[in-house]
């Protein structure tokens, strides 16, 4: 007679399973570790906005515990919060890191950049980027930038091909089966690389809620001064402010992105803590640039405008 012995499953017969955080942590660092094994001279910008703060903190976790080997470049307007870039050189400093500053300011003194009637600096930083790239001879360049963020970013690849011009053409792209990534270029080519591209906004503030990352103050419920243009609240500063009939006035709000002061909005909010925020930013319908930057509502190809030219 043959007894039939039932196996019972238990949690050691379930395969290891990442959690989504995991999982985009881990291709994060292979993108990290792939570029820094292919190019030769890649640099991170970083702005000390939370995107870049990401990358950034990503980057330390995937070359721990021998240094970034990587420097830092930041496209300052002139224009920037003074809490982030506060946060910024603290964040260099803390880390030993080098840091390059190609300043639009700079360009505009020299007579390479002209101001704009509305005073919105965001679309004069590409000359400054694309001539930081090909004067420092980098040949990957890292950016925070997310494809649930904006259409035109929703085309990119991982490592998107740039001309010897910075320019990006969209029919160049190359496909990245199975995370195989293609960094040939050409003599004065170079490779944009986006390691946050399958992240949304809410697996960015659950990773900082989960490593217990450090953000600037701004991006949490504060009391500011602030006035209202084209359905934006916007914060006086060096580039201008209230213009007639638009009266400032304190408000309770907070920023879910950082850029140039001209033309990045806060919005109304009592999120003071992270959880708060992660809550708030599950049941929102609008995607952070779509209801905070003036820049990508110029016209319906605006941030693809730009990036044809050689922005991010």
């Amino acid at each position: 007679m043959t007894t039939t012995v039932a196996h019972v499953h238990d949690e050691t017969d379930a395969p290891y399973a990442l959690s989504h955080l995991d999982a985009l942590e881990s291709e994060a660092v292979h993108i990290f570790r792939e570029v820094a094994g292919e190019f030769e001279k890649p640099v991170i910008l970083f702005s000390g906005g939370k995107d870049s703060i990401v990358m950034l903190h990503l980057a330390l976790k995937a070359f721990a515990p021998a240094p970034v080997p990587f420097t830092l470049l930041h496209v300052d307007t002139g224009h920037n919060f003074p809490e982030v870039l506060e946060y910024r050189d603290r964040t260099v400093a803390k880390h030993g890191l080098r840091l390059h500053v190609a300043s639009v300011q700079d360009y505009i003194d020299a007579g390479k950049l002209r101001e704009r009637p509305d005073g919105t600096r965001n679309p004069l930083q590409t000359l400054p980027l694309t001539e930081a790239i090909q004067s420092l001879k980098f040949d990957a360049v890292f950016g925070g930038g997310r494809r649930d963020e904006e259409k035109a970013r929703a085309k990119e690849r991982v490592f998107s091909l740039r001309d010897e011009f910075s320019q990006w053409d969209p029919r160049r792209q190359r496909p990245e089966l199975w995370q195989l990534y293609n960094g040939r270029h050409a003599p004065g080519e170079h490779v944009r690389v986006f390691p946050l591209s399958n992240w949304t906004e809410l697996d960015v503030w659950q990773y900082i809620a989960r490593e217990g990352i450090e953000l600037p103050e701004i991006y949490f419920a504060h009391e500011r001064e602030v006035f209202l243009r084209n359905g934006m609240w916007l914060t006086a500063g060096e580039w201008g402010g209230a213009k007639e009939g638009e009266t400032p006035e304190t408000r309770l709000i907070r920023y879910r992105t950082v850029g140039d002061m001209s033309c990045t909005g806060a919005v109304d909010s009592d999120a003071a803590t992270l959880d708060s925020v992660i809550a708030e930013i599950a049941v929102s319908r609008l995607t952070e640039r779509g209801a905070t930057r003036a820049d990508d509502k110029m016209s319906e190809a605006a941030m693809e405008d730009r990036k044809r030219e050689g922005y991010f």
